[in-house]
């Protein structure tokens, strides 16, 4: 059964999340939103993710929100190996410092120059 993902097309952790379930294999319904037009305000949007944020991910009434948490899911769920994500400590905590800097530096900046 295919998971359900509410993206928007142009958002950098959407795309994360696509190219991780792409790179487990997981087979996924993709979901647009359009954000412009209010649609992750709607009563039926907020019961899933009452952040009213995308990317959300929705395995069969399971909800998961925030792109990295989302990717750790599907790799640990889904994955047929640990080469996405680690299971030795030492070597997880590099893909761990990666997804941190993307939320917390990379992002932020490349948002903040692209929405002025």
């Amino acid at each position: 059964m295919p998971v359900d993902l509410y993206y928007i097309s142009l958002s950098p952790p959407c795309r994360a999340v696509m190219m991780t379930a792409y790179l487990a294999g997981v087979d996924t319904n993709l979901k647009m939103l359009n954000l412009m037009a209010g649609e992750q305000m709607t009563p039926e949007f907020l019961k899933i993710n009452p952040m009213h944020k995308v990317p959300t991910l929705d395995d069969d009434g399971f909800y998961v929100t925030e792109s990295q948490a989302i990717c750790a899911y599907l790799v640990n769920k889904y994955a047929k190996n640990d080469s996405l994500y680690p299971t030795d400590p030492q070597r997880r905590a590099l893909v761990d410092k990666m997804m941190n800097f993307d939320a917390s530096t990379f992002f932020p900046n490349l948002r903040d120059f692209y929405v002025q």
